[in-house]
């Protein structure tokens, strides 16, 4: 990744999208709907030849200051902002840590554990490495999937039937490709985010488009909402928990309330949904979980 053109990109993506009447400038005769650079360069208190530089991907590197005062001129998110000096101190990429696709017994074993609750294990590019019956239940049989396809955001990006199963499936795949943004940037020499990049583009319009957009998010928790194609609605929480032996890999969980209309799907899928699996498996020769 040249982080030159990354950085110039990002602050060109982030000023286009501020408007003059968010800061009190009059509008005038604009080629674009954005902040002019002149008035960034202002509102961060650094001159307009050094804004200009950094836009254009010259070989220039802000100071701490010069991107304090930049985050607060464009209004960026605390995502955005560790985004942003990811970018600016990273010249020359580090060496990423190892992503790992092996998990340890324990986990698999809390996988199980968490029944009858919906669960997975993802990678940092968000490869689905294990899961439970309910996860598959919930998500898509990931056994029955090639390994390449194994991975949450090629789903929403390139399997139709996620478009059925998320409700707001735009809101939850564009939330997939900020948080693969995000960590390109933390891992800059990750081949495995490079080639998934690589493929979505080529697959997927949406994905080449939301790309494009730089939105950068981390987000660990939140709220789906589902059109089960077996057990129909529902509504819950998921949590993302980051496993603790420094590997990038993210227990997720899916939850309802007590009594909720959702508990009452998850209880009937937790029935319905192994029996599905299981015709799955016995006609595939076996499920493979991990």
């Amino acid at each position: 990744m040249d982080v030159r053109r990354e950085l110039a990109s990002f602050l060109r993506s982030r000023r286009d999208r501020l408007r003059p009447d968010d800061y009190g400038l009059p509008p005038g005769r604009r080629r674009s709907p954005g902040l002019r650079r002149t008035e960034v360069a202002q509102l961060a208190g650094i001159s307009v030849d050094y804004y200009i530089r950094l836009e254009q991907g010259r070989s220039v590197r802000p100071s701490a200051p010069v991107l304090a005062g930049l985050a607060r001129a464009l209004k960026l998110t605390p995502d955005e902002c560790d985004y942003l000096h990811r970018l600016a101190f990273s010249e020359a990429p580090a060496p990423a840590s190892v992503a790992s696709d092996r998990l340890r017994p324990g986990v698999h074993r809390l996988l199980e554990g968490l029944m009858p609750l919906p669960a997975y294990v993802i990678s940092r590019n968000m490869d689905v490495l294990a899961w439970n019956e309910m996860g598959a239940a919930l998500v898509a049989d990931f056994g029955a999937l090639p390994r390449s396809q194994r991975n949450l955001l090629w789903l929403l990006c390139c399997d139709p039937a996620a478009r059925s199963l998320y409700i707001h499936w735009e809101s939850a795949a564009r939330q997939g490709v900020a948080r693969l943004r995000l960590f390109a940037a933390r891992y800059p020499d990750d081949q495995s985010v490079v080639s998934l990049v690589g493929e979505l583009s080529v697959r997927s319009p949406e994905f080449r488009r939301w790309w494009a957009c730089y939105d950068v998010q981390d987000c660990g928790s939140g709220r789906k909402e589902f059109n089960h194609p077996v057990v129909g609605r529902m509504s819950l929480d998921w949590e993302a928990l980051l496993l603790p032996d420094g590997s990038d890999q993210y227990l997720v969980t899916y939850t309802a309330p007590a009594g909720s209309p959702s508990q009452g799907a998850l209880d009937l899928l937790s029935v319905v949904g192994a029996e599905t699996l299981q015709s799955s498996a016995d006609h595939l020769g076996g499920a493979d979980r991990w």
